[in-house]
């Protein structure tokens, strides 16, 4: 079939993408392959669809299926949504993905390359044409064009028809499609075909398996997911599409497998869907009412809502009984602060699931019972608030004492409880020893970022307070607001306050914090302290990495921003790593992207900055791939990923001829050498122009050619330089940095 073919077919509904395919995640690079290999006739390799009655199967998109039979691409998506989008100039109906993957994609008529726009490198060279445009106004117009521009001469116009018309003629290349048919090809079958043919990328989950059949009939659901994960996103909860699925599941049919919806008809499982997204906007009201939990961060119990949506279900949709809410508010805070679902989730909420079930109306009482036998003792102890990052899941536990409890802002006496502010008020992470203070006496980022220094104020008051020692501003505090030291914990022995005595603050700031915490967790819950007392608590281990400076996280949220710029995920900042099998924290990572920086295509990818060998090697072990400067990083995605090395190199880089040239700006870049000219014009005797150097440095009279560029014979203009060829230095960078040091020396 022609390419040209199967992409009207996409136009009038013949032609679509099957529910459970997941969206486009090419990047330019794969794209600009693709039309390369297609340019030089070289395979491309075949496609699979599935051809099957459409009234019977949900598909991707809004647009209108033909009647009758509908072929589902199976295996293909990628490239043919790639060629509908350089040849139509949009995307297709079905599109999912970031579009700029396949926009201004550019053709040289001189030496047959292809590239994406750049203006450097294309806005005065006509010889690059557009390849949207030679798709759509054909190649007559274009050549025109450049004849009335003398772009091309007549000795030319042969060849560059020649070009043009084999680049146009892509659209009549004829590709190869294999398709399945027949009543014996079920959902279940065509998913293990499309799993196998898929090999080289991600596989379907099993809730895409399961969403999968569920589309078939109801395909208006995702979307309706969609739509509530946007609202909860919108009001700071980043949840994912198979973990609203595992709700429904739950919900509907009282297990934690997905598998198990199978069995549902679309009706059925539509109700659950509009149950689940009811119950679980319900629990983040009544969790951030009365626990102040009112962000993703602090939000660290998410992953036992199946279990939650459950119970609420059972309850009648509200919880009316406060004994009983207050039972599951008990035991919510501890599945998060001991990380109950963070190893092998299915099997645990599977046996939780049949605990509550099994125990009704008792299932949250027997729940706690559940974890008192898990853990050995529920009571809070001081060294659980050793930790030194904000990925340590007891920073939840700080957040929420100063949310319920009496903690009041050191700044303005109010107190900070979330609806005592103002709908546009937030509360900041404020360092209760400054930082820099604590660096300046010896102590290491540890303890300078230990959870016991953190509290949380207005931003006002985080700023009038700036790096001033606690024994130089809390007199003034407990003048102004008698009790609010007391509020926020803080230990009252004055001798304490002093740098000399941090860590004896910390330690006697994490006992009253766990006394908090036990008090407040004891009027939820009252639990057998006899019980407790005869269990052997395991010692705290501390887990390795996390952020450790302001200046790391600024750098870390401005390259979160840059991604978003860039339509690529942004990652999870202090994402804690945990053992599969236990659920136990292996380590706090920076920046971490675990689903890939390019979903479905790459691996897991990591930055850490500034991390000890130990983090590292447990992200290497655990296949992430490790980034440990933001400069790389960014390199590797503008390379790699959105195939423009220039985005990321300065503003006096934009201007270079030779893409070769990248790395030699990166060299200048991180060996900290003075900028250099670019492009700078090279005379002869006579002060006629006979070439120009790629890269200059015209005060030490060092200057590096390329293949067009130089000028032979050597001016004499150029007498007493240091000459470089472009491949030269890029072999060896290290003797421009001789050069340029020695001279900047001499």
């Amino acid at each position: 079939m022609k390419i040209s073919t199967l992409l009207d077919q996409i136009d009038n509904g013949q032609t679509a993408l099957p529910e459970f395919q997941r969206g486009y995640v090419w990047n330019r690079d794969q794209v600009r392959g693709l039309m390369t290999s297609l340019y030089k006739r070289y395979p491309v390799g075949s496609l699979l669809s599935w051809a099957t009655d459409a009234t019977t199967v949900g598909h991707r998109g809004d647009q209108q299926l033909n009647a009758g039979t509908v072929n589902l691409l199976l295996d293909g998506q990628r490239r043919i949504t790639s060629l509908y989008g350089i040849v139509r100039g949009r995307p297709p109906a079905f599109f999912d993905g970031d579009e700029r993957a396949f926009t201004d994609l550019y053709f040289n008529v001189e030496n047959e390359e292809f590239s994406f726009y750049m203006p450097s490198k294309m806005a005065n060279d006509p010889k690059w044409i557009s390849v949207t445009r030679l798709m759509q106004d054909g190649s007559e117009v274009l050549l025109q064009e450049m004849l009335e521009g003398g772009v091309v001469g007549h000795g030319e116009i042969a060849s560059v028809v020649t070009r043009l018309t084999r680049l146009r003629d892509v659209r009549d290349i004829e590709v190869h499609v294999e398709q399945i048919s027949g009543g014996d090809k079920t959902l279940d079958v065509v998913v293990e075909i499309f799993n196998k043919v898929n090999s080289g990328g991600t596989k379907l989950s099993k809730g895409d398996l399961a969403l999968a059949r569920i589309c078939s009939t109801q395909p208006d659901a995702r979307a309706r997911m969609r739509k509530a994960l946007d609202d909860w996103r919108a009001q700071g909860f980043h949840f994912s599409l198979d973990w609203l699925l595992r709700c429904i599941t739950t919900l509907t049919t009282n297990e934690a497998k997905f598998s198990f919806i199978h069995d549902l008809d679309g009706e059925q499982f539509v109700t659950g869907l509009n149950k689940a997204i009811k119950h679980i906007s319900y629990l983040l009201d009544v969790i951030g009412d009365r626990l102040g939990l009112d962000h993703q961060q602090v939000l660290t119990g998410h992953y036992s809502f199946p279990v939650l949506v459950r119970f609420v279900e059972e309850q009648g949709g509200k919880i009316t009984d406060k004994v009983t809410l207050d039972a599951m508010l008990f035991w919510f805070i501890h599945a998060a602060i001991w990380g109950r679902y963070s190893g092998s989730t299915e099997s645990v909420l599977s046996r939780d699931l049949d605990i509550l079930l099994d125990n009704q109306p008792q299932g949250i009482q027997a729940l706690i019972k559940e974890l008192h036998l898990w853990r050995g003792s529920l009571k809070v102890r001081a060294d659980h608030f050793a930790g030194h990052t904000r990925g340590n899941r007891f920073y939840s536990l700080l957040y929420m004492l100063t949310r319920t409890g009496e903690a009041q802002d050191w700044g303005l006496g109010i107190a900070l409880k979330k609806n005592m502010l103002g709908s546009n008020s937030s509360l900041e992470l404020h360092h209760i020893f400054p930082k820099h203070r604590l660096r300046e006496f010896g102590y290491d980022h540890k303890q300078v970022n230990s959870l016991a220094n953190f509290c949380f104020l207005t931003k006002g008051s985080n700023l009038s307070i700036s790096n001033r020692l606690p024994v130089e501003y809390f007199e003034e505090v407990r003048h102004n607001y008698p009790d609010a030291l007391q509020s926020q914990w803080v230990p009252m022995q004055t001798q304490l306050w002093q740098i000399e005595y941090y860590p004896d603050f910390l330690k006697a700031r994490r006992e009253l914090l766990a006394n908090a915490t036990n008090q407040l967790l004891e009027e939820l819950y009252p639990v057998d302290d006899s019980q407790d007392a005869l269990s052997v608590s395991s010692p705290v281990r501390e887990v390795p990495g996390g952020i450790e400076s302001e200046e790391e996280e600024q750098q870390l949220r401005e390259l979160q921003e840059w991604m978003k710029v860039h339509k690529l995920p942004a990652g999870e900042l202090e994402f804690e790593m945990n053992d599969p099998g236990s659920g136990e924290p292996l380590a706090i990572l920076d920046l971490a992207w675990p689903e890939g920086i390019q979903p479905g295509l790459s691996a897991p990818a990591v930055l850490l900055l500034n991390e000890e060998g130990e983090v590292i090697k447990i992200a290497n072990r655990a296949g992430y791939q490790v980034f440990e400067d933001v400069d790389h990083l960014k390199r590797h995605v503008a390379e790699q990923i959105l195939d423009d090395p220039l985005a990321v190199l300065p503003t006096w880089a934009q201007h270079l001829e030779d893409r070769a040239a990248v790395p030699v700006v990166e060299w200048i870049v991180d060996q900290e050498l003075p900028e250099p000219v670019i492009g700078q014009d090279v005379e002869d005797a006579n002060g006629e122009v006979v070439g120009n150097f790629e890269l200059s440095w015209p005060e030490h009279r060092v200057g590096i050619w390329n293949e067009h560029g130089k000028a032979s014979p050597i001016p004499p203009t150029l007498a007493g330089w240091h000459l470089y060829h472009l491949e030269e230095v890029r072999q060896a960078p290290y003797l421009l940095s001789h050069q340029l040091v020695q001279q900047a020396t001499a």
